[in-house]
């Protein structure tokens, strides 16, 4: 393919090659090409392009060659010289005239045409006067040309037409004349192409759109019938835009010619005739009416319903808003003509039509708040009619009210489909609140018709109010309330008792769409209801039928509330199935001796109805005993069923029959085994149609076919914008039996027998079962074998699919290898294209479900017939079967395929160059192939191009999708993506993005949903890698084609965004969601200031009609005065495109900018964290732009909508969280935040508006805790205005469980309660509660000014009823977390907040509240001394009728036995049960998905409960308690990694031991005098510690835990283990060194709470993991800080060794030996070591040291530990190590062992040290320091030496300064010397000086005797001094010459006040 590449076609190379390959040669140079022909100069070589270009006309091209061929000629005229051009032009002429009709000629004619139009749309006018002449050449040739060449003749004059523009004027109407005929063709393609044609000629041609506007209009409807899906969106096309330019017809045509305007009224009665008439002429049609009339065809209704969208969408949204009410009043007669409701299958499809119409043009084309108008017309319109019903009634005109019937149902259904699109997408299944209320008078008008007598119409109404409550759920309460009064009262009247039946139905079935749900009193409300009607249904005949359906239809729609209420009604409801059903076999058989017709139709009812409530409750419930009570009475139905023959026939025999069978679906088989055989026989009679032959219009056949098989089906419709209509062109065609009988060689019925057994034997593979006895697969095997050869395609689909799953449920190898043979002697002898196609889908259906390896030797045989089959040019059809399976067995057979793949490609690609465009599926299959063939090589597709095979292979599939994309097909187009991608996956840098992405652009425009569909999905595959590239490529084709693409400068971000407004399909926005979301992830960092313009253009939209959107008031007002400029210009002349407003973005593209605000937000703060300092401000930061995020959340947060507000209030609390702590640079000490203080105020205050949701209000309880204890606000005024907030929504909470204008279910008011309980909670968090003293202190002077403390003085008003609620709450937790064993416990009434209906929800809502209010409950009981400092008194029930009891303020608490008044420490002793118990079964077992805040709040609420000495002392004195919860927590670490879980749980362990250490303490004082004091601890006499039983025990378990988890080499077992490799001390995080240090810490209390045995118990080991800890972290660090495990240990070493327990006479012996084990064990630890090297020495020796000063000298003095420290003191002063030489910490260590009190143990060290140590000192004299710390380390040693000689005594007073003297002297510097000094040299003189001038005084005769015995050293003494004196006077004298200069004042004084 690399030889193709070149300006000029390389001959030599493409006549080397064979004849196979050279159509991909030439078309890979074509592509090559077009590429590079408009970046080069080709004058110089233009002469030989042309003729090699022209050359290859007459080389019989392909259809992608020839239309590349002639691309790529325009184009080269077009930048080259245009000399050759007319010469070119003419021979493409004489081409088209050649009188050659042969097959062979035909590609070079087409070549020509494709070459003729492509120079005329590329040159256009540059080609002067020759047009006419090309213009009748092409009509010519049109009139003898075949179906292809008409097509693409047709396509070619379309283009001539474009180029041309208003110049061919005169050609316009022979061009009209030629093609008007060609609409009516017998080829699809060519009806295609005429529509095109035609589309293009209307733009200039003013007469289609006048004079001949009734002929163009027939003969489009003309064209219409017999149509495709293609042939109908193209003339749909040519008609709406034709309609709607007879109605505005363009300015520039209407100035050239005075042309006469059609009216509004003429447009849509020439519209009208083609929906109700279609194609028929006037005359033939009056006949028919005449005569009654033949119904329209459908797909003319169709088409032209489809143009009717076009019509209005051409028109634009703003013509809309002002025509609606003629439009509606239009499209609602058409629904009603009588042409129109012929049977009431086409009523059906008439409102489905109309249906459609409506929803794409007000869904697509009008904003929120027009389509709210346009609902109040249609409100008008239904009052309208419903009024001329009543008069109907009345005059009892009984015939016209029948007539009108149909039309009122059709209304409805108007409002279903307008008020959907109004408050939302339908497929949306979530609620939403678009709007504030519903418009005026639509409920009332949509109630009226519930008494309507047409049922459709009642239904509809009920539907349309089903819509309103889940749109708007606040209503959904009033509307069930308005229903069940009117049942009540109008139970007389049968519409009324259906209707509103209907009606609650209809609002029950909505309810699990609505999150806040309903009060459970109107469950029992329409139970009671539905029980009445059905005991009442006997009393009157006239209503028994209808009360009967009410009330089963409502205890069915009951069902849906869920298991929580039916559980409730259960024993009534199985009482009332019981009564339905005949209770034994007598009653049976007496019962079908008696009744007559109607009372069999209200039984049948009655029980249909019961069985359709059935189901719900199975699926739920399952008790035993409802499968013990439901199959009695099932199984007497079902014997019933089965007698009664003769009524099988009746419609309620059928619907029970259904039901019942839907029932024994959800039942265990077990239940109804001994009826298998009896029910197989009916089920086979259902299936053959025994007993009704008529029931054969509907069928799952379809569904049950596989997916990939819809190319074959046709069943691609149901994936295109139009399926709601396309249903019914292709719906009962497919599956009438009756169309098919006179094809079918079996009985009518047998296709659904294939259908049966189709069914049977997917459930047979699905459940892994075999297909049993030889008979059986023989009659099925023939069965299915006969099926492969029907004329039907679904039925040879449904075939094939049974054949595969036969194989699959078999698995014998010879039972598959008979059907593939018997598939290939058919397709070797058959020559029928049915056998054909039906075999050769066998043969990919057996390969599909036995796989590659279990058809693996049929493989070669399978592949040879399909590629043969493939090649049948005669059929199309064999070729599309054929290719669709090849692409099953490329698919299924995976790796084994590899072998096939270079003959399967080059057939591929051979196809796709010569099957002509208009075989569509073939195109379609070959994608499927080649995509398959992708998937095959795989990987091995990126290889490097050395290799041949593999580079041919990627060429060839990279031609194959490059000839896809440039089909016509939509599907094909789609295919081609599909197939890019998987080359994208497998090889991306093969994969030219700079071609591909422009192509997916463009297709995000595109009509066709599945192409939008595939280049959605690649574009989401692209951005996870190339966001940035994607996006840059895309921008770069807004740039070149700005006018043709919807993209902006917002780019293909905001081409996506509006997707989102106008996309229905889900699949479709969840990809486009997901694309986004990877562009943002990739792109919102680094484009931030682009990405926060597009969310804030999303949300500022304003929610109106058809108004463009702009957020900066003066491009609004400009564009206000441009419209109205346009308006006055335009009036009724039409608009231009650009000139259409855009609608605004609706709710749901605005809740999903909200999000992406939010994500915005978390990349940056995971990406940079100067995205939140202001002062580190540079161009593009968040902190930049807060101004804007404020505002989008508080326009989010403000919004109409309930998704909105949450969003917006959620994007608030991120604002308020991340940026709380950011500072104002320019004010010291405040936040950036103070500023918007308003902003935040007036986004929540909405939110506490009464008839605010409950889960809003809870959101915003949510942000006002965040705010309140962000610490933002500096001013308590201002604070309470955020403050109040929360006050008010107390008052709620304290109303108690009953409201009378309750809305919302009873979970709706936990989650609402709990909200706010849990933000009051969250707010003292910041700080303590003060006590009863603390309140009585004034603030301070400074008023405004925000104390640290003051969050707490806003909660104190409110803590007597906070601290009760947060009480009664976590009561209700705790109750509520007992397990289902205990349920028993629970109360019956319900809790505080909670009622026993809701207990399953409320659960969840306790589970997010409990956390914050324990530790706000902790801290009021520990600064309260529970309760005792002026707290509340716990509450007493009282009985009440409600079961609750009332507090003080209202406040509402669980009711419970009445118990006498709890006396204080009762009150306290059950507080301290309650906490406990709430935390310790939390933290026994914290579920993975619970949150770390969670976790931290219940351990930070145990540390502040130890802080109460009550508690304290409570948990110490139970010390099973406390072991329990250390256990917890031991427990816990083993399941929670993070850090500050881990700290968490050391303090509470700490707070826990001091607790136990304090009450043993006492313990202790208070028997002093006692001899069992000293047994006191745990341990006693024998010193034995219990599991189970003991603190100390537990706590050394989880303190053991924590430290092996850091330091592994602290355990014994570890170090002993064999596969232990020594390993370098290790390095800790700092959460790792503070865990450890805390570890530590309570470590070394532990054997204060022991015994003195029981210490020697623990002693050992707390002593070997102390030192072990030491050896392990006592290493040098980067910094030289010490590790704080360090200090800690050492602190637990001095701790220890000072602790009374070595005064203990029993233990002494033993704690003498631990001491000096564990010195011996820190001197073996500090010894140097190769295995570490990083030993930091010093540390160690301050471990030594240690012991050294706290332990007496009978447990260190002997000699062993004596030498082995001295010997490491002396290793810490020879050494050569900077870090330890150069630190004054050894000599510090040194003096305080120097200086201990026993002189018996300082001693040796003095003797042995001090004259090493002068040696060092002395040393100096000549290695003078050079750094700052040599000179601190020898200013030490100096210091040592000094304490030396006051340690002394008298008389060896001279010797010892004979020691420090001359050393001082030495380190002073002459005077030349010292001036050249360094400065560490300087410090060392001058620090000698001064210490040999204080030690002088402090010792004169000694001073002056060693002065006096060294006379130099006197004189070097006194020089230094002298040069002091003179150094110091000379200072001073600068200092006092030196004039004083006042400072200049920085503010000058004003003097002059005149």
């Amino acid at each position: 393919m690399e030889l193709a590449h070149s300006l000029l076609l390389n001959e030599d190379a493409l006549a080397q090659i064979t004849e196979a390959k050279r159509p991909v040669f030439i078309f890979e140079w074509l592509r090559f090409l077009n590429k590079v022909l408009i970046t080069v100069d080709v004058k110089e070589k233009q002469k030989k392009l042309v003729e090699q270009l022209t050359g290859l006309i007459t080389c019989n091209p392909g259809p992608p060659t020839r239309k590349l061929l002639a691309k790529n000629l325009a184009t080269l005229y077009s930048i080259g010289d245009t000399f050759t051009v007319f010469q070119t032009l003419d021979k493409c002429n004489d081409i088209i005239r050649n009188k050659d009709d042969t097959p062979a000629y035909l590609p070079t004619k087409l070549a020509a045409v494709a070459c003729v139009g492509a120079f005329y749309e590329r040159m256009g006018r540059m080609l002067g006067s020759s047009f006419p002449e090309t213009i009748n050449n092409l009509l010519k040739a049109l009139k003898s040309a075949e179906s292809q060449g008409r097509s693409e003749i047709l396509l070619s004059l379309q283009k001539v037409l474009s180029g041309l523009g208003s110049a061919a004027a005169s050609c316009h109407r022979d061009v009209y004349k030629n093609a008007r005929s060609l609409l009516t063709d017998r080829s699809m393609a060519v009806r295609c192409a005429v529509a095109k044609c035609l589309l293009e000629l209307q733009a200039e041609a003013v007469f289609m759109w006048t004079a001949e506007l009734e002929n163009v209009a027939t003969l489009c409807f003309k064209a219409l019938e017999g149509s495709t899906y293609g042939v109908r969106v193209a003339v749909s096309k040519l008609l709406g835009t034709v309609m709607a330019s007879a109605l505005t017809p363009k300015q520039a045509a209407v100035m050239r010619q005075n042309v006469k305007r059609a009216t509004l009224e003429e447009v849509l009665e020439l519209m009208s005739t083609g929906f109700l008439r279609g194609g028929s002429g006037f005359l033939k049609s009056g006949g028919e009416m005449l005569k009654g009339g033949a119904s329209v065809s459908r797909e003319v209704r169709v088409g032209v319903t489809q143009a009717y969208v076009v019509f209005v969408t051409t028109l634009g949204g703003q013509w809309l808003e002002r025509n609606f009410a003629t439009f509606l009043s239009h499209v609602l007669e058409l629904v009603a003509h009588p042409r129109a409701t012929q049977t009431h299958v086409e009523a059906v499809y008439s409102r489905r039509c109309v249906s459609f119409a409506l929803r794409a043009t007000l869904g697509g084309l009008l904003g929120e708040k027009a389509q709210i108008a346009a609902a109040k017309e249609i409100c008008q319109a239904i009052s309208k009619q419903m009024r001329a019903v009543g008069k109907e009634e009345n005059w009892g005109e009984i015939s016209r009210f029948r007539a009108l019937q149909s039309k009122y149902a059709a209304f409805f259904w108007f409002v279903f489909v307008c008020f959907l699109k109004t408050v939302g997408s339908p497929s949306t299944s979530c609620c939403t609140r678009p709007c504030v209320a519903p418009p005026p008078g639509l409920l009332e008008t949509v109630s009226s018709v519930l008494l309507h007598p047409s049922m459709a119409a009642r239904l509809a109404a009920a539907w349309c109010l089903r819509c309103v409550a889940v749109a708007l759920p606040y209503q959904l309460t009033p509307l069930l309330e308005r229903c069940a009064e009117r049942i009540n009262s109008l139970k007389s009247s049968p519409e009324a008792v259906s209707g509103y039946s209907f009606a609650l139905a209809a609002l029950l079935g909505g309810v699990h769409q609505c999150p806040l749900g309903i009060p459970h009193s109107k469950g029992k409300m329409v139970v009671s209801i539905a029980e009445d009607l059905l005991r009442s249904a006997a009393q009157n005949s006239r209503l028994s039928l209808h009360r009967t359906q009410a009330g089963w239809l409502l205890l069915g729609a009951l069902m849906t509330l869920g298991s929580s209420l039916v559980r409730y009604h259960l024993p009534k409801m199985l009482l009332l199935w019981r009564n339905v059903f005949p209770r034994s076999q007598k009653e049976l058989e007496a019962e079908k001796a008696r009744g007559d017709s109607f009372t069999w139709q209200v039984t049948l009812e009655g029980r249909a109805g019961a069985l359709c409530g059935n189901p719900n409750p199975l699926a739920s419930l399952n008790p035993q005993d409802l499968h013990s009570d439901l199959p009695a009475f099932y199984g007497s139905e079902y014997h019933f069923l089965t007698q009664r023959k003769s009524r099988r026939k009746s419609a309620g025999n059928a619907m029970v029959r259904l039901r019942l069978y839907d029932i024994l679906a959800l039942l265990p088989p077990k239940t109804y085994e001994g009826s298998f055989s009896a029910l197989l026989r009916e089920l086979v009679a259902e299936f053959t149609l025994t007993d009704n032959s008529a029931n054969t219009t509907t069928s799952l056949l379809r569904s049950l076919c596989h997916y990939d098989d819809s190319v074959l089906m046709g069943s691609w419709l149901q994936e295109t914008d139009h399926k709601s209509i396309e249903d019914q062109v292709t719906h009962l065609c497919a599956f009438t039996s009756r169309v098919w009988s006179t094809f079918c060689f079996f009985k009518s019925s047998d296709w659904k027998m294939v259908h049966f057994v189709r069914a049977c034997v997917q459930g047979l593979a699905e459940n892994k079962s075999t297909l049993g006895l030889e008979e059986v697969r023989k009659s099925a095997l023939a069965l299915v074998m006969g099926a492969l050869d029907n004329p039907n395609p679904i039925l040879r689909c449904a075939a094939g699919e049974a054949l595969g799953r036969m194989a699959q449920v078999v698995g014998e190898a010879t039972f598959i290898a008979s059907m593939a043979q018997h598939s290939f002697d058919k397709l070797k002898s058959a020559r029928d294209v049915v056998s054909r196609t039906g075999h050769s889908l066998a043969l990919g259906c057996l390969h599909r479900y036995v796989g590659g390896i279990g058809s693996g030797q049929h493989l070669k045989t399978s592949v040879s017939i399909l590629l043969a089959l493939a090649q049948d040019g005669t059929s199309h059809e064999v070729q599309t079967w054929a290719l669709h399976s090849l692409a099953l067995i490329v698919d299924s057979s995976g790796p084994m395929y590899r072998g096939y793949v270079e003959p399967t490609l080059s057939l591929v690609l051979t196809l796709l160059l010569t099957v002509p465009p208009s075989h569509t599926e073939v195109h379609q299959c070959l994608g499927r192939c080649l995509g398959a063939l992708i998937t095959t090589v795989g990987p091995e597709l990126q290889g490097n191009s050395n290799s041949a095979t593999i580079s041919t292979i990627r060429s060839s599939c990279l031609v194959g999708c490059a000839i896809m994309q440039d089909h016509s097909d939509s599907l094909v187009q789609a295919a081609a993506i599909s197939c890019l991608q998987q080359l994208h996956m497998f090889a991306p840098r093969h994969v030219n993005l700079s071609g591909l992405v422009p192509c997916l652009c463009v297709h995000l425009c595109s009509s066709h949903l599945l192409l939008r569909r595939a280049a959605v999905a690649c574009l989401r595959q692209l951005v996870q890698r190339e966001a940035a590239e994607v996006c840059e490529y895309a921008m770069s084709l807004a740039k070149k084609n700005g006018d043709n693409l919807n993209i902006t400068e917002t780019g293909l971000e905001g081409v996506l965004f509006g997707m989102l407004d106008r996309e229905t399909d889900r699949k479709l926005c969840s990809d486009i969601h997901d694309t986004l979301g990877h562009m943002l992830c990739s792109l919102a960092v680094e484009k931030l200031s682009h990405w926060l313009k597009l969310c804030k253009d999303v949300l500022a939209a304003k929610a109106g009609g058809a108004v463009a959107f702009e957020v900066e008031k003066e491009e609004e007002d400009s564009e206000k005065k441009d419209e109205m400029d346009d308006d006055t210009m335009f009036t009724g002349l039409g608009e231009d495109d650009k000139s259409k407003p855009s609608v605004a973005p609706r709710w749901v593209t605005r809740v999903f900018a909200a999000d992406c605000l939010c994500r915005i937000i978390h990349l940056c703060e995971n990406a940079d964290k100067n995205h939140f300092d202001l002062a580190a401000a540079r161009s593009d930061l968040l902190v930049l732009h807060l101004s804007d995020l404020i505002r989008m959340a508080f326009m989010a947060a403000t919004d109409h909508s309930d998704q909105l507000r949450m969003a917006g209030l959620q994007a608030l609390e991120d604002i308020i969280k991340k940026f709380a702590s950011v500072p104002e640079p320019e004010f010291p000490g405040h936040v950036i935040l103070e500023q918007y203080q308003a902003n935040v105020g007036a986004a929540l205050r909405p939110a506490f508006s009464p008839d605010t949701p409950s889960d809003i209000t809870a959101k915003a309880c949510q942000v006002c805790s965040a705010w309140i204890g962000s610490g933002v606000v500096s001013d308590l005024n201002d604070l309470r205005r955020v403050h109040n907030l929360l006050v008010s929504s107390l008052d709620k909470v304290q109303a108690g469980k009953s409201s009378s204008s309750q809305l919302y279910s009873e979970s709706a008011t936990t989650m609402e309660k709990l909200a706010v309980l849990k933000a009051w909670a969250e707010v003292p968090g910041s700080g303590p509660f003060p006590t009863s003293e603390d309140e009585e202190e004034d603030v301070g002077d400074e008023g405004d000014v925000l104390p640290p403390d003051s969050l707490i003085m806003l909660v104190q008003p409110e803590l007597p009823s906070l601290s009760r609620l947060w009480l009664a709450a976590l009561r209700d937790y705790a109750l509520l977390t007992l397990p289902a064993e205990f349920a028993s416990q629970l109360p019956p009434e319900g809790g505080a907040f909670y009622t026993p209906e809701t207990i399953d929800t409320a659960r969840l809502h306790y589970r997010t509240s409990w956390a914050p209010i324990l530790h706000a409950v902790a801290l009021w009981l520990s600064n309260t001394d529970f309760g005792a400092l002026g707290g509340p008194e716990e509450p007493q029930p009282a009985p009440t009728n409600t079961g609750a009891t009332m507090g003080p303020a209202g406040q509402v608490f669980p009711q419970g036995p009445p118990t006498p008044n709890k006396s204080h420490d009762e009150l306290v002793k059950d507080r301290m049960h309650l906490l406990l118990g709430v935390s310790i079964e939390f933290l026994c077992f914290p579920r993975p998905e619970e949150p770390i805040e969670r976790v931290m709040s219940c351990l930070k609420a145990l540390c502040t409960l130890f802080e109460s000495p009550r508690a304290r002392k409570h948990i110490a004195e139970d010390q099973l308690l406390a072991v329990e919860l250390l256990n917890v927590l031991h427990r816990l670490l083993l399941t929670r990694d993070p850090p500050s879980i881990q700290l968490q749980v050391t303090a509470v362990v700490q707070e826990a031991i001091r607790a136990a250490h304090d009450h043993l303490e006492q313990l202790r004082s208070a028997e002093e005098a006692g001899e069992s004091a000293g047994a006191l601890g745990e341990g006693g006499e024998a010193g034995e510690l219990q599991p189970g039983k003991s603190l100390v025990f537990a706590a050394m378990e989880l303190l053991v835990f924590l430290l092996v988890r850091h330091l592994p080499r602290v355990s014994a077992r570890a170090a002993d283990s064999p596969g232990h490799l020594p390993s370098k001390p290790q390095q800790l995080s700092e959460h790792g060194n503070r865990l450890v240090a805390a570890a530590l810490s309570i470590l070394a209390e532990l054997p204060a709470l022991c015994s003195p045995a029981g210490s020697m118990t623990i002693l050992p080991t707390v002593l070997f993991l102390i030192c072990g800890v030491l050896r392990e972290t006592a290493v040098r660090t980067l910094d030289g800080s010490v590790p704080l495990p360090v200090p800690a240990a050492l602190q637990g070493i001095k701790a220890i060794i000072t602790s009374p327990l070595g005064r203990v006479e029993k233990t002494q012996q033993q704690w003498t030996s631990l001491v000096r084990s564990s010195l011996a064990s820190v001197l073996e630890y500090s010894q140097p070591d190769e295995s570490r090297p990083s030993t930091d020495e010093v540390s160690m020796l301050t471990a030594i040291t240690l012991f050294l000063v706290s332990a007496s000298a009978e447990l260190v003095g002997v000699t062993p530990l004596q030498n082995g420290c001295m010997e490491r003191f002396r290793n810490a002063l020879n050494s050569s190590d900077p870090a330890v030489r150069d630190s004054g910490r050894c000599y510090q260590l040194l003096l305080s062992v120097f200086q201990h009190s026993s002189r018996a143990l300082s001693t040796p060290y003095i003797h042995a040290l001090a004259p090493l140590l002068v040696e060092k000192l002395r040393a100096a004299e000549h290695a003078r320091p050079r750094t700052h710390a040599e000179l601190q380390a020898l200013q030490e040693g100096v210091k040592v030496l000094e304490g030396l000689a006051a340690l002394g005594e008298e008389q060896n007073r001279v010797q010892l300064l004979a020691l420090l003297v001359p050393t001082l002297i030495s380190y002073l510097l002459d005077e030349n010397a010292f001036s050249t000094a360094p400065p560490a040299s300087k410090g060392l003189h001058e620090f000698a000086l001064q210490n040999l001038m204080r030690i002088g005084p402090l010792y004169p005769a000694a001073f002056k005797t060693v002065i006096g015995a060294a006379p130099e050293l006197k004189t070097r003494l006194e020089n230094a001094i002298r040069a002091n004196q003179a150094s110091s006077k000379a200072k001073a004298t600068a200092r006092q010459a030196q004039p004083t200069v006042q400072a200049t004042p920085t503010i000058k004084l004003k003097t002059t006040f005149f």
